[in-house]
């Protein structure tokens, strides 16, 4: 993992859920735009997961738990699908707000695995 990256994927969990709860709590169903900013909070943890694969062949290997990281990894990258699916069927103010609960869930799910990865001691 790279730290940059880390607080990148943070920062835009972060955004992203306050606004699909901002947008959501306004009474916006889902859209585009809270349906993209849910989909490049995907993208990025495509990116992390592609990027933990590689990091351990080149040196890199976390500090703590490797399980525990995939762990974090793969249920942040089923949160969105859950709740992406559920914004789909039930287009409602209320999708909107579970999109930005779980871009905030992910945001610190993220922040964990950075902890996994860099501080915790094996």
């Amino acid at each position: 993992m790279i730290e940059w990256f880390v607080a990148l994927q943070v920062g835009v969990a972060v955004i992203a859920g306050v606004l699909c709860l901002v947008l959501g709590l306004a009474g916006r169903v889902p859209s585009d735009l809270t349906m993209g900013a849910v989909a490049l909070v995907v993208l990025l943890l495509v990116v992390q997961l592609v990027m933990a694969i590689v990091a351990p062949a080149l040196g890199n290997s976390p500090s703590g738990s490797l399980a525990e990281f995939y762990i974090y990894l793969i249920s942040a990258l089923l949160l969105p699908l859950a709740g992406g699916f559920w914004a789909l069927i039930e287009r409602n103010r209320w999708s909107t707000v579970i999109l930005g609960g779980v871009c905030l869930a992910i945001a610190v799910m993220v922040y964990r695995m950075g902890q996994i990865w860099f501080v915790q001691g094996a």
